[in-house]
């Protein structure tokens, strides 16, 4: 998860909320949700590589559905095709240079990917 700010189209990197075999953790989302109240969501949608769904879209979607009927808020999908990929390579750019000194986790490139999702649909969504 990322939060964002409009004005300034900056994202920052929350800590990922995991997904159980269940489902999402509801309450973990809420939690968060009642501390940054946003005035919108953005969920990313995992496309193939030539546009067409992929094989988690409609789950993306399900979900996105289902944050906007439990918790009452806009939600905006925006594609997140190729996010992690970025995100890695910038974290791993980030400790090349000496910027980041811990390795790197997969929970690090979610986050990071969540605010390229978030500042993608700061450029192309608003």
């Amino acid at each position: 998860m990322a939060c964002g700010d409009t004005v300034s189209r900056t994202a920052a990197p929350l800590h990922a909320v995991p997904a159980a075999s269940s489902g999402p953790h509801w309450e973990a989302i809420r939690t968060l949700l009642r501390e940054w109240q946003p005035a919108l969501v953005v969920v990313g949608l995992p496309y193939n590589a030539d546009g067409s769904d992929g094989a988690m879209t409609g789950a993306a979607r399900s979900f996105a559905a289902e944050l906007t009927r439990r918790f009452l808020l806009r939600v905006e999908l925006i594609d997140e095709r190729y996010s992690s990929m970025e995100a890695a390579a910038r974290l791993k750019a980030a400790r090349e240079s000496g910027r980041r000194r811990r390795r790197v986790a997969k929970s690090d490139v979610d986050a990071a990917a969540a605010c390229i999702i978030l500042e993608r649909w700061f450029t192309e969504g608003t």
